[in-house]
């Protein structure tokens, strides 16, 4: 079943759970409306990619009033393709939110147990993780590009909330948007890291085209891992859609060639009135 269903032109949710929790809101951006120009036309949230900061700020105070979350209760990051994950609260909101350099740097994931607080984070082909414990309210998201899906964010953000007292078989996850594996071409030094990552999994999750050349699912990698790390394969939900493939929905930095906008991930649990 596709955990992601198209809210309006803009952004999509985890139909899943925003039909079971109502006071939760969790889904990916479109490249779709919003205000920014040429290679950025139209939805770019990514504060740090060569838009005009008014038109970026713009597009997430649109995206903050489509979602009913204002960006001075959101929280964003640096992502530097590492495994730094941050536990965020209330007094942490607005950071990161409209000004990068108030970021939380060196970071690609969140986790909080806080009411009131998005978690954020940008995407142009990376896949993007979402987590959630249901008895705690615990949730998390993480950033997982090749580099950080090897070193183990997803892995990282499992121990996390293991250490937190939570059982991971009651953890429920989502993977999200990025780019497929048909779309995805990597080579050996690449793939001599995913390697070492399954060495006792049968059916891998790349294919070799070419010397030097293979074919990476990035999506089922990450879901490897997540499997290894103790959450139930039940309770792993993964996309179908590409960020590549998909071009009336999103931008992609390899289809084009590093110059684009970015989507946002989000997950928050808005606060009872």
């Amino acid at each position: 079943m596709e955990p992601f269903s198209l809210k309006n032109r803009e952004y999509f949710v985890i139909k899943e759970w925003t039909d079971r929790f109502p006071n939760i809101t969790a889904g990916f951006t479109t490249k779709n409306g919003g205000c920014s120009q040429n290679e950025f036309e139209g939805l770019n949230v990514g504060l740090h990619v060569k838009d005009s900061y008014e038109a970026v700020s713009q597009n997430r105070k649109h995206v903050a009033g489509l979602l009913g979350f204002s960006p001075d209760r959101w929280v964003g990051a640096e992502q530097t393709h590492e495994v730094r994950i941050q536990k965020v609260s209330k007094e942490d909101q607005g950071k990161g939110s409209l000004i990068y350099e108030d970021s939380f740097p060196g970071t690609d994931g969140f986790f909080t147990y806080d009411t009131g607080v998005l978690l954020t984070l940008c995407y142009a082909d990376c896949v993007p993780l979402y987590f959630l414990h249901e008895k705690t309210g615990a949730i998390g998201i993480a950033h997982a590009g090749w580099k950080g899906t090897v070193e183990g964010i997803g892995k990282k953000m499992a121990e996390f909330y293991r250490n937190e007292g939570i059982d991971l078989r009651e953890v429920q996850a989502v993977i999200g948007p990025s780019i497929c594996e048909n779309c995805y071409i990597v080579d050996d030094r690449v793939i001599s890291k995913v390697q070492k990552i399954l060495e006792d999994v049968e059916i891998k999750p790349y294919n070799l085209i070419n010397d030097n050349q293979y074919h990476l699912d990035l999506k089922k990698l990450n879901m490897q891992i997540l499997l290894n790390a103790g959450i139930l394969e039940d309770n792993i939900l993964i996309t179908e859609y590409c960020t590549s493939c998909d071009k009336d929905y999103f931008f992609s930095h390899r289809r084009d060639k590093g110059r684009t906008g970015r989507m946002m991930s989000f997950i928050g649990w808005k606060e009872e009135v």
